[in-house]
């Protein structure tokens, strides 16, 4: 059992601080994957059975289960109900679990099944050809029987195992519809009409494995890119070392042509790394000293030695891998509804065959012909294609955007992303780099004291600003450090989400803010020199520019000492980014900010953004994103995924850029990119719409085939082969439709 903190994929109770924001479930809601023994068979109805019986425990909030691909996912109130309890009832059920060491093997396993699924298959068609042979050239009944013995017995393997299973569940599928419609074929006399559709059933049912593992592998090969040792440095020499037990602070090094091991930060060295397999940037990105590394990327040049910040199992890949396999458990509104209609559909075609033997013989119709058309009518409306038709398409898109560095953390979001009618963007980090640069340092012409310097009022900043996280503050420290300057020791920091900061130095209180800043928390203060700044800040922002007054509090006065300007530049291809949006079909799009308006509007100008809300606090972007949601119903949020936490858990679908470093992102967002490319939205957008028509397409061919040959065989009748051929091509068909969207790269 693989097991997680607290949820975080319910947008509620969001708790919002003035330095930091989290989004959390429950303080003791978790959830655990279970890795089960997967069953023969295409029905799940059994799995919907094992869900009941577990929702009737106290302190389950939700489970998903599917037979098909061997996990359970399950949430639950730890302070009710513990995990052995929850493994005790999966057991009650006959229901073997996995250990860790099984689910370590459990790709070369899956690997197995298949080929022997493959070897009955091929088994079947033998059997079926040589009972077909034998009967046209009337040759000896022993062999002819024998033949269709084979095929029977191993085109029924499968087949007959899930109905079983799901019978032990008190429940039916489709798996026992293909099996009485079989042995229905032959005590009629027609077996080989039987053996095709048991043929077909498990050549199709192979297929289907192979479609949905194909899906799944393509996520799991990304362990495979990361190296099993790292070359740790150890009392200056360099040690091989299994990465597993190399620990938070070791050193190792990476020569040019390695794969990085681990997460980590370069401590030394210059080179660039290619992060497609994490993020999907195409080109390789520059490293230096200070700069953030992720394990399974590969260094293409220069020798980097790298400082471990995360262990092998907290990693980026780490996380990626784990956090996709919970996302493919997790099923999209469509499947929910298919599930749930299973049981009742076969029920209902039981019924409806039992009605064709019934009615035609009570009006005195023949037996036999009776029989195989009810039959044929059996296999007909058999679901198989309906019920196949959503995982394939939706574990495809999964796996299709994690190979792009796309982290969908559900296939209800992957549905999201196709009806998303408006966008709101944040701008710092998001539409514009995030690299803020101090621009100007200026100190107020009037000022008393006139031996200020520009250098001793950016001193002054930068020991107030040292302690905030802001990109504002970053950008001045820095600065600051470029300047060599000497930065006092500032003592009580306290900050104003969305508006400044203060902290006491030996020469007063300094404050550092906006005008929100200074017309509330300084409202009462008589401030020398207020007008004068306010002007020059209102001059800058109409120039672009970001701009905050520095201000003085010593012995009962309170004086406008300067301002700081700052400039931010917007990121290669947002414009372009924002007219591929509008190509797909996205009507509104918005830019949400707490920078000033002027600043805001010309980013806006120049990208191409609709609206401007700007000068907000968190909880503001949240009222805004709430308001977007009842003008517009679908709305996407993209935001940087910590400051943006509370918006992005509000929205339709949360979109967090840069992820692979951060933890707030991972848990937060509906969509995660893994990379800092704003390209990847518009591919968000077009991957959901694009799933949206495969599924289309897919239940149209589904219901297409059921509705024609029904229609058909209660209108004329036809042969039980061009029934069987029918259902199970469709089956075949809607599988390889939704396997297309894994090499999705618009």
């Amino acid at each position: 059992m693989n097991s997680r903190g607290p949820t975080s994929n319910v947008k509620s109770n969001q708790l919002i601080g003035a330095e930091n924001v989290a989004v959390t479930e429950s303080p003791s809601l978790s959830t655990c994957t279970i890795h089960i023994e997967r069953r023969g068979g295409r029905g799940d109805a059994g799995a919907r059975a094992l869900e009941r019986h577990l929702r009737r425990l106290s302190g389950i909030h939700d489970v998903d289960i599917s037979f098909r691909t061997g996990d359970a996912r399950i949430t639950y109130d730890g302070s009710v109900i513990s995990e052995e309890t929850i493994r005790d009832a999966v057991r009650d059920r006959h229901v073997s679990i996995q250990d860790e060491s099984e689910t370590a093997t459990d790709e070369v396993s899956t690997r197995s099944e298949l080929r022997q699924e493959a070897v009955f298959v091929g088994l079947t068609l033998l059997g079926m050809a040589v009972g077909l042979v034998t009967g046209w050239l009337e040759g000896p009944q022993l062999l002819m029987w024998a033949g269709y013995g084979v095929a029977y017995v191993f085109g029924g393997w499968y087949g007959l195992k899930g109905a079983v299973e799901t019978l032990r569940h008190r429940a039916v599928d489709i798996d026992l519809l293909m099996i009485v419609a079989a042995l229905g074929a032959l005590s009629i006399g027609a077996p080989f009409e039987g053996a095709m559709l048991l043929f077909l059933f498990s050549l199709s049912n192979t297929l289907q494995h192979y479609a949905i593992g194909r899906s799944r592998r393509a996520i799991k090969s990304l362990v495979e890119m990361r190296p099993d040792e790292a070359q740790v440095l150890r009392d200056g020499e360099e040690v091989t070392v299994p990465i597993d037990e190399v620990v938070v602070g070791d050193m190792f090094v990476v020569r040019p042509g390695d794969k990085i091991p681990l997460d980590g930060v370069v401590a030394s060295g210059e080179g660039t790394v290619d992060q497609a397999s994490l993020t999907g940037e195409s080109v390789p990105v520059p490293k230096e000293p200070g700069d953030e590394v992720f394990g399974g990327t590969i260094n293409e040049s220069g020798s980097l030695e790298i400082e471990v910040t995360r262990q092998a199992h907290e990693s980026a890949i780490s996380r990626l891998i784990t956090m996709v396999e919970e996302a493919q458990s997790e099923k999209a509104p469509t499947q929910r509804l298919i599930d749930r209609l299973e049981q009742p559909y076969v029920l209902g075609v039981f019924g409806l065959t039992i009605a064709a033997i019934a009615i035609p013989l009570g009006l005195g119709s023949e037996f036999t012909s009776t029989f195989y058309r009810a039959m044929t009518l059996m296999v007909a409306a058999s679901p198989c294609a309906v019920i196949i038709s959503t995982p394939a398409a939706v574990l495809s898109a999964i796996a299709s955007g994690g190979r792009q560095g796309v982290l969908f953390k559900g296939g209800e979001h992957v549905e999201a992303a196709a009806n998303i009618d408006a966008v709101a963007f944040d701008k710092t980090g998001t539409l514009t780099r995030g690299e803020t640069q101090l621009t100007d340092v200026f100190v107020r012409d009037s000022l008393v004291d006139e031996s200020l310097t520009a250098d001793e009022l950016l001193s002054l900043a930068a020991a107030v600003q040292s302690r905030s996280e802001h990109h504002l503050a970053r950008a001045t420290v820095s600065e600051a450090e470029d300047r060599a300057l000497d930065v006092p020791d500032a003592q009580r920091f306290q900050s104003a989400a969305g508006k400044g900061v203060r902290a006491d130095l030996d020469d007063g209180t300094i404050h550092i803010g906006n005008r929100s800043y200074v017309k509330t928390v300084l409202e009462d203060a008589a401030i020398e020199g207020l007008e004068p700044g306010l002007d020059r800040l209102q001059s800058l922002e109409a120039e672009g520019k970001t701009s905050v007054l520095v201000v003085r509090e010593h012995a009962g006065t309170v004086t406008v000492l300067g301002w700081l300007t700052f400039t931010d530049t917007v990121r290669p291809g947002a414009a372009e980014m924002i007219e591929e949006l509008r190509s797909l079909g996205v009507e509104h799009i918005v830019m949400l900010t707490g920078d000033n308006e002027r600043v805001a509007q010309q980013i806006a100008d120049e990208v191409g953004i609709d609206e401007v809300q700007a000068e907000l606090l968190p909880e503001e972007k949240v009222a805004t994103i709430e308001d977007l949601v009842e003008r517009h119903e679908n709305v996407a949020m993209v935001g940087d995924g910590v400051n943006d936490a509370p918006a992005l858990a509000t929205a339709t679908l949360g979109i967090a850029m840069g992820g692979a470093g951060t933890d707030v992102a991972l848990e937060t967002a509906d969509v995660v990119l893994m990379g800092d490319d704003i390209g990847k939205i518009p591919y968000v957008l077009g991957l959901g719409r694009r799933t949206r028509r495969t599924l289309t397409v897919n239940l149209a061919i589904a219901f297409g085939a059921i509705a024609l040959m029904v229609g058909t065989i209660l209108l004329r009748g036809i042969p039980l082969p061009l029934a069987v051929v029918g259902h199970e091509g469709s089956t075949v068909l809607v599988s390889l439709n939704g396997l297309r969207l894994l090499g999705f790269r618009e």
